[in-house]
């Protein structure tokens, strides 16, 4: 049985990696390569656990524009790019490519959108996805041929959740993380949700009502707070379910493929990342 088509969330490796590592690591420019070190060293960390049929690294922009149109807010807290970081992710494609991995991007759409309709095609084909993530968005794909391979703090490793792992976190099915996600909000996107309800308020209603429709249609039920927040924010929160669900991206799996250890070894050992190349090399 072939393995998983494994898909990346590049943006957050990056950005993790950035902040995780020391800036004392340098490359041969003398400039810090821990981005681009830890995304590639995480990376090959879930190929040797995983043993997947092809990696797909997953960019986009930050904010997809149909987002922002629909609320300014979304994303707007977030800082600029340190100038380490851009200098690494304008390297970062070519050095994926190098290792065989495939590079995926949209000008309009974000990674989350290219890594969801990724999994949803190679469902379609029969096969399986993991997504490696650190962003709790990507629940909303889960299901019995999608994992999420969530990184966390304190871990040498993601960790590996289905189905159950998502409803044992949010206590609601994977389809629901958006409903979800409008109720409760996401302060990571800017999104506030429904006034006064929490993760555990937004968890009950969805469980009794199905969805967020649902919960608006039987908001007469519901105590004061609760009640006046579904009535009052209703279209609201039918616009922030709508930014947190994903589109098609248009793009489809790519076929099966080796991790180039020698053209990586080569790539990296340019850019001053020895120790890398050598673990490479084997």
């Amino acid at each position: 049985m072939p393995g998983p088509l494994l898909v990346t969330d590049a943006p957050h490796l990056l950005y993790r990696a950035f902040f995780a590592l020391p800036d004392k690591i340098t490359g041969a420019d003398g400039r810090p390569v821990n981005a681009l070190l830890g995304s590639v060293n995480q990376t090959l960390w879930c190929i040797e656990r995983w043993s997947p049929r092809a990696v797909v690294m997953c960019f986009g922009p930050d904010s997809a524009v149909y987002r922002t149109d629909a609320f300014p807010a979304y994303h707007a807290h977030r800082p600029a790019m340190p100038d380490d970081l851009a200098h690494q992710w304008a390297q970062a494609r070519d050095l994926y490519r190098a290792l065989g991995w495939t590079v995926m991007d949209t000008d309009d759409l974000e990674a989350d959108d290219v890594m969801g309709t990724l999994a949803l095609r190679e469902s379609a084909a029969g096969g399986r996805t993991l997504i490696l993530t650190g962003d709790r968005d990507m629940f909303q794909c889960v299901n019995e041929s999608v994992a999420v391979l969530l990184q966390q703090r304190g871990r040498q490793g993601p960790e590996e959740l289905g189905p159950d792992g998502v409803r044992e976190r949010y206590g609601i099915d994977p389809a629901q993380v958006p409903d979800f996600i409008a109720l409760r909000g996401d302060p990571s996107d800017g999104i506030p949700g429904a006034k006064g309800i929490g993760e555990k308020t937004a968890a009950d209603l969805l469980r009794r009502h199905g969805s967020l429709e649902g919960a608006i249609g039987h908001a007469l039920r519901e105590k004061p707070s609760v009640r006046s927040a579904l009535l009052e924010q209703a279209d609201e929160l039918r616009m922030f379910r709508d930014i947190a669900t994903l589109r098609d991206a248009g793009v489809d799996p790519p076929p099966d493929g080796e991790t180039d250890t020698e053209g990586g070894a080569a790539a990296v050992e340019a850019l001053g990342m020895g120790g890398l190349a050598g673990r490479l090399r084997g």
